[in-house]
């Protein structure tokens, strides 16, 4: 089959929810880019929209990435929604986010089952955000999906 990008098992979820490589939806990761730049919440928050996130969109965005199967590396593997709309309504949430990193962040996705935002930075870090606090994915997309989909634990931001 020859190497991939991916784990077999991340990969295979992957293609089983629509990706492969070389995907590349611009015009759809525009409209949610214009989309979040035109939002503004009650609280006068908006969303920052950069490169790192907008080319994530591009290759991911509306894919609903079933769990890997297979044995998990550390917890349960998750299924996870790559669509940035997802955290339209948490402007405010992901602005405070930014800041304590020292960088701007926008959303990505949500981690179904827990309901966990997914975050990007403007360097192409991810996180999520749920009920219990603020994780640290991964440094890049790939691995992100990589950890998220074949099981592998976040680790807790402290920020202080």
């Amino acid at each position: 089959m020859g190497s991939t990008r991916f784990p077999a098992g991340v990969d295979a979820a992957l293609r089983a929810a629509g990706w492969q490589p070389g995907r590349w939806d611009i015009k759809q990761a525009e409209e949610w880019a214009d989309a979040l730049r035109g939002h503004v919440s009650p609280g006068g928050h908006r969303h920052a929209v950069f490169p790192a996130a907008v080319e994530a969109w591009a290759e991911f965005g509306g894919l609903a990435v079933p769990a890997a199967t297979g044995p998990a590396r550390q917890i349960a593997p998750s299924s996870v929604v790559v669509d940035p709309m997802r955290g339209r309504h948490l402007a405010r949430t992901l602005g405070d986010l930014g800041r304590a990193l020292e960088t701007e962040t926008a959303p990505l996705g949500e981690e179904h089952g827990s309901g966990a935002l997914l975050a990007i930075d403007a360097e192409g870090r991810v996180y999520a955000v749920d009920h219990t606090g603020d994780w640290y994915v991964g440094p890049e997309i790939d691995t992100a999906l990589t950890a998220l989909v074949g099981g592998v634990a976040p680790v807790r931001l402290t920020m202080r």
